[in-house]
């Protein structure tokens, strides 16, 4: 394989409802698209940045930055075999693994395109449908409960909510008083002091499947600590960045279960890497989104088919977030579970859709060329 071009394509879309987590909330995202082409094979790929700095520091600026400056320069016009190949090219390019997860993704739906097969089957999946979660943010009472009424009644698996000191057992109280035997889990995004265990203790009295990212993504033994300290399980998700800080917290006691979403980690390839260190350990792994449009979404439905990946991830059906999705057909959930597509390009991006919505446009070329458009 060969990349001679790389279109970059910066897309804002609205999302139907806002998001609210501890951290931050969102009305619209700007993600960056990415078509990388050999000749006339072209593959997708998708950067699912927030807009802000507040999940782990990248934005859709910084992102576009690095691939413009050193992620394309460094792969246009040099040849590839494998992904491995393909990563050890940018290899000198630190953290930036949202920019770095864009450009990798489209050289797998590159490369699946060449070989005639699906994403899914270049992963190694193996089931032909995955369970389908759902995440919520923050909201008044009756909203929330509303809300998560509606998604309990369209087949989703499991229901997460956005929590924060000071309102979590707001939060869980009403939502477990009224669904008693619904799979609820909370995500906090780091926002609890690593000292006080005892907030976070008192949220055992809710039976959660597992809390999530309750420290901060640094405090890797406060997780330890405080997992020894509850009944609930620990999923680590900003703490994890690639297969051996996964590793190195499972050792250390930090957590039970682990998160796994392509842009925190780099691409799909540690992705990958991620889900073999929780499966040879015996943890539960699960895929995790991004408020992802089409192109990234259906990655996550690939990536979740491999057979360590045993809960319901956050990969729910696009009418949940987008009035309409940039591929087509959209992502769908029926009675919460999603189809994996048995063929590249099953979700064929809606080119024209794209270039309506697109605020700046760049093709950059093998030859050296640049193209604003």
């Amino acid at each position: 394989m060969r990349i001679d071009s790389i279109e970059l394509w910066e897309v804002p879309m609205r999302l139907r409802q806002p998001f609210q987590a501890s951290t931050h909330a969102a009305e619209e995202l700007r993600h960056v698209l990415v078509r990388a082409c050999d000749g006339d094979l072209c593959g997708w790929g998708e950067v699912t940045t927030p807009t802000d700095p507040y999940y782990l520091g990248e934005t859709t600026e910084s992102a576009w930055h690095v691939l413009r400056d050193f992620l394309a320069p460094a792969v246009l016009g040099r040849p590839w075999r494998s992904i491995e190949e393909l990563v050890a090219l940018y290899a000198a390019v630190k953290d930036n693994t949202f920019a770095r997860a864009g450009l990798e993704m489209a050289a797998w739906n590159l490369l699946a395109a060449a070989r005639g097969c699906s994403l899914a089957a270049l992963l190694g999946g193996t089931r032909d449908r995955v369970e389908a979660g759902v995440s919520i943010g923050m909201a008044d009472r009756e909203a929330l409960l509303a809300t998560v009424a509606r998604h309990r009644d369209e087949g989703y698996r499991r229901v997460k909510v956005k929590i924060g000191p000071g309102a979590d057992e707001a939060v869980l109280g009403p939502i477990r008083e009224r669904f008693p035997d619904l799979p609820l889990m909370a995500d906090a995004n780091g926002a609890y002091d690593p000292a006080a265990a005892g907030d976070v203790a008192r949220l055992d009295r809710f039976g959660l499947t597992m809390i999530e990212q309750p420290l901060p993504w640094d405090a890797l033994l406060g997780h330890a600590r405080l997992q020894a300290a509850i009944a609930t399980p620990v999923c680590l998700d900003e703490s994890i960045r690639t297969a051996a800080q996964a590793a190195d917290a499972i050792e250390l006691g930090a957590c039970r279960v682990v998160n796994v979403k392509i842009g925190r980690v780099g691409g799909l390839l540690e992705a990958r890497r991620v889900h073999d260190v929780c499966a040879a350990r015996g943890v539960p792994a699960w895929v995790g989104g991004m408020h992802d449009y089409g192109v990234s979404r259906a990655a996550c439905v690939a990536l979740a088919s491999l057979p360590g990946f045993t809960l319901p991830g956050d990969v729910s059906g696009s009418r949940k977030y987008f009035e309409e999705d940039v591929v087509e057909p959209e992502i769908e959930a029926v009675g919460g579970l999603i189809a994996v597509p048995a063929s590249h390009g099953a979700h064929a991006v809606r080119e024209s859709m794209v270039r309506r919505l697109a605020t700046r446009r760049l093709r950059l070329t093998a030859d050296g060329s640049e193209q604003s458009q």
